[in-house]
């Protein structure tokens, strides 16, 4: 019996694509594995009404991780058009997969390095290695929105003395998207923030929030962050709102180490941050709880490039790295990045997005070869 079953999900488009050329990677080292493949997706979401069918929230609960390809987040109203004609007409609503992943097994933690490796041309400074932990089941994702605005929520809602200026404007032309945030939501990404950083050495925290505006929510956040950063007195902490980060992350990206935010702004920081070290296709995450892990690049499934084996598969590559760290396999993570670091420091074989010709595949057998 093999050491680990971890769960495949190619999911759409070029997410295919990628998850072959990390599998090319992932085989090369020897892994004590067996790897299982499951449906997530577009297709199953047009033939079954379901993009994350039940077989497959089965398969990750008897796997060890997962690791995640792309797939496409389309607006409800296509979603709907595009159903099997026997589905059409029955209410179904299409929900992101990866977020009901995140929900289901509590992956509270959305974890993206963001390092430049010497040699690549993307880079838009040298030597910038930061980390963001995003908070990734509440926030402004909760999932918690309204339209048009049901009767009951206009009601509590008109208790708030800045509702009167809506009070006269009809339920279908309101819409209402919430953000939750919780004292236990905010106090483990935080803490997971200060952990990471006092287990590799790092030495500050930033938390990335906007109270001044967001008083409620914000302050929530920034109080507890306060707290737990209290009981880490030798790491450094700071406070910096969304906006002026977005700005700081530019002009002085060394001076930041680990930042920590609440779900839409860690998803916009972090995009930022990885446009600073080459884009999206070195942008990897993972999705980590206490019992599991699912690990993905960040970048969509690219329809325009499906079949063409055209993208970067780095982003992929180090997705699966960020897994066997995960999994405890620290010498075969270590092995995999350095040959992808040698492999963009030659400059060899490098994607259209590098300047280069080489396909997919071709940078997934170059990381191989150095292993």
């Amino acid at each position: 019996m093999a050491k680990y079953r971890l769960a495949i999900l190619p999911g759409d488009g070029v997410g295919k694509e990628v998850i072959e050329a990390a599998m090319i990677v992932l085989k090369k080292l020897n892994l004590d594995a067996e790897y299982i493949y499951g449906d997530i997706g577009w297709e199953f979401w047009c033939r079954e009404g379901n993009a994350l069918p039940d077989r497959t929230i089965k398969l990750l609960k008897e796997t060890d991780a997962c690791l995640f390809g792309a797939i496409t987040s389309k607006p409800k109203e296509d979603a709907a058009r595009e159903l099997a004609p026997e589905l059409q007409g029955k209410g179904l609503t299409y929900v992101s997969p990866i977020v009901r992943l995140r929900q289901i097994f509590d992956l509270y933690i959305n974890l993206r390095p963001c390092k430049a490796y010497p040699g690549n041309p993307l880079n838009y400074k040298e030597n910038i290695d930061l980390v963001i932990f995003r908070e990734n089941t509440e926030g402004s994702y909760a999932g918690v929105e309204f339209y048009p605005l049901p009767d009951q929520v206009r009601e509590a809602l008109m208790l708030h003395p800045k509702m009167k200026d809506f009070k006269d404007v009809p339920a279908d032309q309101i819409a209402l998207s919430t953000r939750i945030m919780t004292t236990r939501g905010c106090e483990r990404i935080v803490r997971a923030a200060f952990e990471y950083a006092r287990k590799y050495k790092r030495k500050s925290v930033t938390l990335v929030e906007k109270p001044n505006v967001l008083r409620e929510t914000g302050g929530l956040m920034l109080r507890v962050a306060r707290q737990v950063a209290a009981e880490y007195p030798d790491i450094k902490f700071y406070e910096a709102n969304v906006d002026a980060m977005c700005m700081w992350l530019l002009k002085n990206p060394h001076d930041y180490d680990v930042l920590v935010a609440e779900n839409l702004f860690g998803d916009i920081i972090s995009d930022l941050a990885a446009q600073l070290v080459g884009g999206l296709g070195f942008a990897c995450a993972g999705n980590i709880g206490d019992k599991y892990a699912v690990f993905e690049p960040t970048h969509g499934s690219a329809p325009k490039y499906t079949g063409l084996y055209k993208v970067n598969p780095i982003a992929t590559i180090l997705a699966a790295k960020m897994m066997l760290d995960w999994l405890g396999e620290t010498e075969k993570a270590g092995a995999l990045e350095q040959a992808v670091a040698e492999v963009i420091s030659e400059g060899k074989v490098r994607t259209y997005d590098m300047g280069g010709s080489a396909t997919t595949l071709d940078v997934a057998r170059a990381v191989a070869e150095k292993l």
